[in-house]
Order: structure tokens, then sequence, then C-alpha cells
């Protein structure tokens, strides 16, 4: 692989990040965070959060696979059963937390609930981007240009706005929580569903082929597609109004 390669894999994989963080930054018409903290909460999701999840995920899939006999004693012997475990049990509570680690790190510098929701994206969208360069590297170097390229395309407006908005909703739990005392478990677990409908949708094609043929991948990316552009939008909503909110009871 050539310089010009690499290059071109890391502008693919983290400037589309870079744009939606800077979109979602600027949802906020006031108070907008510091982008020297945003940065380091993306560079965070991008490295240590993405190395947690990677051992936390093996070392789990390693014990589920030790039982799996069992698991498939009760739900019928099925191929694809690991692979939908992975993608919508282990994968989505274990990168949700990992992601909000960095998260975590800036919690006593917000002074708006907001804050959570920007910080959460930006841990959010670090992650996506290290993902899609792994997963847009082994298209390139498995399937060529063509391939690289249409994953490229679908991770760009698919699963990186669904870190992001995934990301948000838990840092939202972590902004209550440091700026009202509320309990942040329910918006991981919100997080975390979020996350494993996108998978379980973005594997249909996987699970559904034999049945469907074509056209159950089809079905899952416009789904997993769909869930994610509506999930954007309500982050960017709930800035806004928690922005209007608090405009109106400081006036």
């Amino acid at each position: 692989m050539q310089l010009l390669d690499v290059v071109i894999l890391l502008l693919v994989a983290f400037v589309p990040s870079l744009i939606y963080l800077v979109w979602i930054r600027n949802t906020e018409r006031f108070s907008r965070e510091p982008w020297g903290r945003l940065v380091k909460v993306f560079a965070f999701g991008a490295t240590i959060s993405v190395l947690v999840a990677i051992v936390a995920e093996l070392l789990l899939m390693s014990l589920y696979t030790s039982n799996i006999e069992r698991v498939y004693e009760l739900f019928g012997k099925n191929p694809n059963l690991g692979t939908l475990v992975l993608a919508c049990v282990i994968a989505p509570l274990v990168e949700e937390f990992a992601k909000a680690m960095g998260v975590f790190r800036v919690g006593k510098r917000m002074t708006e609930i907001e804050d959570g929701i920007v910080y959460g994206a930006a841990a959010g969208l670090g992650f996506a981007a290290t993902e899609n360069l792994l997963y847009e590297f082994d298209a390139l170097v498995t399937g060529g240009a063509t391939a690289f390229l249409a994953t490229a395309i679908v991770r760009i407006f698919s699963s990186a706005l669904l870190h992001a908005s995934a990301s948000s909703v838990f840092g939202l739990g972590i902004a209550r929580k440091a700026l009202q005392g509320r309990g942040w478990g329910k918006y991981y677990l919100g997080a975390a569903a979020m996350h494993s409908a996108f998978n379980l949708f973005a594997s249909f094609g996987i699970v559904m082929q034999s049945r469907l043929g074509d056209a159950a991948e089809l079905i899952g990316f416009v789904a997993a597609f769909a869930i994610a552009i509506t999930a954007i939008r309500l982050v960017r909503a709930k800035i806004r109004s928690l922005e209007r909110s608090e405009s109106r009871h400081g006036a």
C-alpha cells in the first residue's frame, strides 16, 4: 500500500466525522463548547475507546462462545446466532460505555445540559472515524477501490451518524448527572438500544439472505439508514430545545 492510499484512507475516515462534529456543535447558537476540549474527547473516542471496546468484545465473545452449545439448545441451531449476539447485544453495551469514558472525563466542566449531547457526539464521531478506517481498509484490501468506495459511502451516512446519536443520548445522561444529580443508567441503556436496533437491521441481509435473497440487504440498509438519520435529527432538535428552555429561564 502506497503513502497516497494511506492518506486517502485517513481523510475519508476522519474528515466526514469532523464535519459532522462542526455541524452538531454549531446547532448551539450560544455558549458553544471549546474546540480544544471537543477535539480531546474526539481523540479519546478514536483511540482509547476503540481499544477498550475491542478488548472487552473479544473477552465477552470468548465467554459467550465457550457456552454456545447451551445457547444453541435454547434457541435452535443457527449459524448467524453468534453474529447477532455480538452485533446486537455485546457490541452496543460495550461500545456505548467505552465511548462515554471520554465524556465522563469532562463531566465536571459542563455548564449546560446540552453540553453532554455535544461531547457525546464528539466521542461517538471519534469512535466512528477509527471504526470506519478499519472497515474501509479491509474493503480496499479485499475488494479493491469499488468496495472501498461503497463501504465508505454507506458508513459515512449511516454508522457515523448512529455513533454520534447514540453517544449523545448517553452524554445527555452524564450531563444530567453532573448538573442535576440524576442517574445516567437509563440513558446508557437507551443508547445501547438505539445501537442494537441499528445493528440488527444492518445485519438483516446476513440473517435473512436465505429467505429474502438480495432484497434482505436492501431492506436492512434502508431501515438502518432511517434510524441513523432520524436519530441525528432528534439529537439536534433536543439541543435546540434545551437551549431555548435555558434562555427562557435565564431571561
